[in-house]
């Protein structure tokens, strides 16, 4: 009687330890959340320095990033000014934003006739959900991310948009 009662202390003492390991794991405190930082204004653009991001080789348009609107934002956002021109002239310029660890991307303003305009919305987007928008996706994958991070430099990612076919972004 005495060995069985000994075997059960054992494996209360077993369950209440589990219990209390289990517990323990559960008041880990949550990471913070994530909070963008303030965005700065659109930076100017020079259309003779743009450095290509390929798209669509079929597409009428062609895109470029000015290696000066590169930034890399201390709450982990590449923020770019991205220009489209199509074949005729005529040009459009989007300010954005490109989160490599969660695969997501802002539009802050839209520069059309000579200026830029706030955009009216404030969420992120996937990067795979749009078939219609498709130059941030093409960015993150030439250079714009690191993997699932942000580069560690801006040279680092002019040097990898120079470098067309070097995929660094998940498919």
């Amino acid at each position: 009687m005495h060995l069985r009662s000994g075997r059960l202390s054992a494996w209360l003492a077993v369950g209440v330890l589990t219990a209390a390991a289990a517990s323990a794991q559960n008041n880990v405190p949550d990471e913070p959340e994530w909070v963008e930082s303030e965005v700065p204004p659109a930076p100017t653009f020079d259309v003779g320095k743009l450095v290509d991001v390929t798209v669509d080789a079929q597409g009428n348009l062609r895109y470029g990033i000015d290696p000066a609107t590169l930034q890399l934002g201390k709450d982990g956002v590449v923020r770019y000014v991205m220009v489209a021109r199509s074949s005729t002239g005529t040009l459009t310029a989007m300010y954005e934003g490109l989160r490599c660890s969660t695969g997501e991307y802002r539009l802050y303003a839209r520069y059309n006739a000579g200026k830029w305009a706030q955009s009216s919305s404030t969420e992120w987007k996937s990067l795979w959900e749009s078939t219609r928008i498709k130059h941030p996706l093409a960015f993150a994958r030439q250079g714009g991310c690191d993997s699932r991070a942000a580069p560690s430099s801006v040279q680092e990612i002019v040097r990898r948009l120079k470098s067309p076919g070097e995929r660094v972004f998940p498919s």
